[in-house]
């Protein structure tokens, strides 16, 4: 694994003075960039005229013709999306540069190529760059086009080493001691072709707390996909989401295994960007994408991070692992799924005793390959949604996403008990259009012999993926499983005049499994943007908010418990990263749980993008790891 130094982008850039808009990858040299909200309407509306302008459900983004980073001593808005009421401006400088003239600077390989090697490599690089010269020919949909994806806050930063004695507003619970790590996406190298948020290489931003002080540090998990792009200097390997549509996916999909062929690249020890979830786990801490194995990083003492390497716990896993694996907080195990998108099995189930120790394998039957990006556990069980977004890589030869929504699917949730031994054992109940990207928890309620399920059922399934014209909805809701009838009900949790949104979020993790009360969401307004999070009573349906405030945007709520042994489930802290569009600062804030007061602000030397997933380690669990 590539050392510790720090890793540079020639197209990332934040130095920027406390006084200035500065956004990276400011968008728009044209004054006005909108951001617009219309409910759907039954009546047709007309198209605009503008060759530069991208439009979506709930957003219309206006571009200059060619992709414009900024660079350091570029004044821009404190966001490339905004109210359509506010105005932005950029002021160019001669330091602004076409897209085609800021790639990251090929640099010369550090291995030793033979004549053959050095041959194929050119040769192949002009193959890519045609490739690329065709593709720009063509206007790409919004969930692959660099310019909506990683626009404003979305963008990248560069690695920040810990820094110490962060300034503090308001007064860190003494409870609070450990490391709060959040997960996101964050490309070391400018897009050539399409992008989607999902693709970009992950990074781990840190806040570590000590004697009511705290630090910071964001660096990147040196994933093997990573280290070899790092030193090519350059993008090689595909882009799952952003890049492998139609007929020009495949054509990338074959310039990889030509790179492969010739030794210029090895994609034998994985291709995965570890960039979605964290999970602390038999003293480890490990980042995970679902298309790879897990990678162990590390906390150091003083509070940065250190990528240890890609980890099969012992040689014992031979596949890959969801991105949200899940920790018993009784039994400590950790129960697990892995996919597979071209050949069967296409889905597996197993689980580590809290010791490290895996279970055999459980195969599980399924038609097709399907998008499971998260499950569930009870006391006794795990529940596995198989849902309606598939992959059908043949749809690429047809000139489309090999991720697609399938209609003529009926959506079903399996129920697997823990210790099941093979995928027989699975109770399927059928969901009909019910389509959760995430599920938040799950508990039986055998007086009923029901299992019941709370997720956000979105729609349309497949819009994160896939451009369409109708508005997302993200629906906290509640799914009953008869498991002796084999039938389902589902209910939505928050009253109608009340809905919005709920995304990205959790429940008391000491309460995995158990009935719960309460659960934090991302309140996914305006999106993709968070505006603030939501306490949700899932018996009464009762919502309270929390609000950052005008042009301040967040991410995940990641709920702290006060006290393992509490009698109020809602007894804990919610820590939040939120960014500031008008002045360009990000902090993380701590709030108090039961009542939602702001307790403490951290402000952090560097600005930190919406991103995914994050956990806690406690002070104790840190002097044990691996």
């Amino acid at each position: 694994m590539a050392s510790q130094a720090t890793i540079s982008n020639t197209w990332i850039n934040t130095k920027v003075p406390s006084s200035s808009f500065k956004e990276l990858g400011s968008l728009s040299s044209n004054p006005t960039t909108s951001l617009s909200f219309k409910k759907r309407s039954t009546n047709n509306t007309k198209k605009s005229n503008n060759k530069n302008t991208i439009s979506c459900s709930l957003q219309t983004f206006h571009f200059p013709t060619q992709y414009k980073p900024s660079s350091t001593t570029t004044t821009s808005s404190s966001s490339s999306i905004t109210n359509t009421n506010t105005k932005t401006s950029t002021t160019p400088t001669k330091e602004n540069k076409t897209h085609q003239q800021i790639l990251s600077p090929k640099q010369e390989p550090q291995k030793k190529w033979n004549l053959v090697q050095k041959v194929a490599a050119k040769a192949l690089d002009f193959v890519e760059t045609t490739l690329v010269s065709h593709e720009r020919k063509h206007p790409l949909p919004k969930t692959a086009d660099p310019r909506v994806q990683i626009a404003g806050n979305f963008a990248p930063v560069p690695e920040t080493p810990v820094q110490h004695s962060l300034p503090v507003t308001g007064k860190i619970p003494k409870c609070i001691e450990g490391v709060y790590v959040r997960n996101g996406a964050n490309p070391l190298h400018e897009p050539s072709a399409g992008h989607h948020l999902f693709d970009g290489d992950g990074m781990v931003h840190a806040v570590r707390f000590k004697d009511g002080s705290a630090s910071y540090a964001c660096r990147f998990t040196e994933t093997e996909r990573l280290v070899q792009e790092k030193e090519l200097g350059k993008p090689v390997f595909p882009k799952a989401i952003g890049e492998l549509h139609g007929h020009s996916g495949i054509a990338r999909l074959l310039l990889f295994y030509a790179r492969g062929l010739f030794g210029i690249i090895d994609g034998n020890n994985g291709m995965g960007v570890a960039n979605a979830g964290l999970v602390y786990f038999n003293n480890h801490l490990l980042a995970m994408s679902e298309d790879d194995l897990p990678y162990h990083v590390r906390v150091t003492e003083n509070g940065d991070l250190k990528t240890v390497g890609r980890y099969n716990f012992d040689e014992q896993l031979k596949s890959t692992m969801i991105a949200h694996p899940k920790v018993d907080p009784v039994t400590g195990d950790l129960h697990a799924l892995s996919y597979d998108v071209i050949q069967k099995p296409y889905l597996k189930y197993y689980s580590f005793n809290k010791d490290g120790v895996k279970s055999p394998d459980v195969e599980i039957d399924l038609k097709e390959a399907t998008m499971i990006h998260d499950f569930a556990i009870t006391e006794n069980f795990v529940v596995i949604p198989d849902q309606q977004v598939v992959f059908k890589l043949s749809e690429m030869i047809r000139g489309g996403s090999p991720v697609i929504y399938d209609k003529e699917k009926v959506s079903r949730f399996g129920i697997l008990d823990k210790n099941g031994v093979n995928g027989e054992g699975v109770k399927w109940i059928e969901a009909p259009d019910c389509f959760c990207f995430h599920l938040w928890n799950a508990w039986e309620e055998k007086e009923n012999d029901e299992v019941v399920v709370i997720g956000s059922c979105m729609t349309p399934a497949d819009s994160i993926f896939n451009e369409c014209d109708e508005n997302l909805k993200s629906v906290l809701s509640e799914i009953r499983l008869n498991i002796k009838t084999g039938k389902s009900k589902r209910r939505e949790i928050i009253d109608e005049s009340e809905q919005v949104n709920l995304e990205a979020g959790m429940v008391n993790r000491n309460k995995l499994g158990r009935k719960t009360q309460f659960a934090y969401l991302a309140l996914a307004e305006p999106w993709p943007k968070v505006s603030g999070f939501a306490k949700v009573d899932l018996f009464s349906g009762q919502v309270k908010k929390y609000i950052y405030g005008d042009q301040r945007f967040g991410g995940e709520p990641m709920f702290l418990p006060r006290d393992t042994n509490s009698e109020n489930e809602d007894d804990g802290y919610i820590l939040t990263f939120v960014h500031d569009e008008k002045e360009w600062k990000s902090e993380l804030q701590i709030v108090n749980a039961m009542n939602l007061k702001l307790e403490a602000t951290i402000n952090l030397p560097s600005r930190v993008p919406y991103g995914f997933h994050g956990t806690f380690i406690h002070s104790n669990d840190l002097k044990n790891q691996a």
